[in-house]
């Protein structure tokens, strides 16, 4: 029997600590106006999907998302804590400036040299990678074929797109952007993961 599993992958809609350009890391904030209309669009885009698992990080703007990409579907919303988004612990709830006056060298590191970044007593890339990869090294375990939607964060992708890749952490933060309720589609046959779609977001609305 071939073993195909189409995984439909996408972040979370915009929050307004987004807008606010607010860290959030494990803490949570709303979703705007704008994310639910994109995350409805998202739905709208993905309603002839026959999702055999749709899987959730268990932070409330991700759960958000997911129901309404679920829309009426008679399935069960599954969470799964590895789908979280990286734990910046002390930079939680603070703007990018300010993380940047309060801890220059870690914030340098976080987006210029991913590898050696130790700040914010919380995770590091390569923390969130080794869930990532135990996640859906599980996912082929429990799943033979079919398609499965996953509801994540930003980190998360990327790291998602390093375990495609076969690239190191320093590659982390290659294009593309991942914008709010974009959608990545990744092919995982006999064990090979491959990315079919990147980040996109031609459902989403102009605001």
């Amino acid at each position: 029997m071939r073993k195909l599993l189409n995984v439909y992958v996408a972040r979370h809609g915009e929050t307004q600590w987004n807008t606010e350009m607010r860290s959030q890391g494990r803490l949570d904030s709303a979703l705007t106006e704008k994310g639910i209309k994109d995350a409805l669009s998202l739905g709208d885009r993905l309603k002839d999907i026959d999702f055999v698992r749709i899987l959730s990080s268990p932070s409330g703007r991700t759960v958000k998302t997911a129901e309404l990409v679920k829309g009426n579907r008679a399935i069960q919303l599954e969470t799964d804590e590895r789908l979280m988004e990286i734990d910046l612990g002390v930079w939680q709830g603070l703007t990018q400036k300010e993380i940047e006056e309060r801890d220059p060298e870690a914030f340098y590191a976080y987006w210029n040299d991913p590898s050696s970044f130790r700040g914010a007593k919380g995770e590091t890339f390569l923390d969130v990678l080794h869930r990532v990869d135990e996640f859906f090294a599980d996912l082929q375990k429990s799943l033979s074929s079919g398609n499965v939607l996953v509801v994540t964060h930003g980190v998360v992708i990327k790291a998602l797109y390093l375990l495609c890749r076969k690239w190191n952490i320093d590659q982390i933060w290659a294009p593309p952007f991942i914008h709010g309720t974009s959608l990545t589609i990744v092919r995982i046959e006999e064990g090979k993961m491959e990315l079919q779609l990147e980040g996109c977001t031609k459902h989403c609305k102009e605001s």
